[in-house]
């Protein structure tokens, strides 16, 4: 990451005033929340410095790949919304930008006229390659954790996801 590191550990500090003011059993959910949401927020800024060079973030990527794993390499629109869980206005601005660069298109969907789709090109398969190569190098900002603590962070919050009714 680019920006300097902090000489405390914001997290452990939150967690010692949430401590003195709420007791322990409050500070350790608020801890795990806010430690959670800081490696998402470092995560995210390594992925997008990762990605920069190919005129990519990390959305956009996404977006790239949920169309690379489509049979036809089109969605609609408000799919693509659903499986990122990002709001429509969101969808449109990643789709426009993706457009702009060359890397998908719009296209009407054959039965449905209220409908759009999205379409990956050829230069969006390409750049979604060499995005993952990339991605795939770096394991994804995740190479700090060891193979068996990746997975354990899976399972954790696939946990968490499905209490939460992420899936069925």
């Amino acid at each position: 990451m680019t920006t300097k590191p902090l000489h405390i550990d914001p997290i452990a500090e939150a967690r010692r005033h949430w401590t003195e003011r709420w007791g322990g059993e409050p500070a350790r959910p608020m801890a795990a929340i806010t430690s959670i949401m800081r490696a998402q927020q470092i995560l995210l800024a390594r992925l997008n410095e990762l990605l920069g060079p190919l005129g990519l973030t990390f959305p956009r990527y996404e977006a790239l790949m949920l169309l690379s794993f489509t049979r036809q390499g089109t969605l609609p629109l408000g799919k693509i919304g659903e499986r990122l869980q990002v709001h429509r206005t969101s969808v449109t601005n990643i789709v426009d930008k993706l457009e702009a660069d060359g890397l998908v298109r719009r296209i009407a969907h054959e039965s449905d006229r209220r409908t759009t789709l999205a379409e990956i090109t050829d230069a969006g398969r390409d750049v979604s390659e060499r995005a993952t190569e990339l991605l795939n190098a770096d394991g994804f900002g995740l190479a700090a954790l060891a193979e068996d603590e990746q997975e354990r962070v899976t399972e954790l919050l696939r946990t968490l996801r499905q209490e939460a009714g992420d899936f069925e």
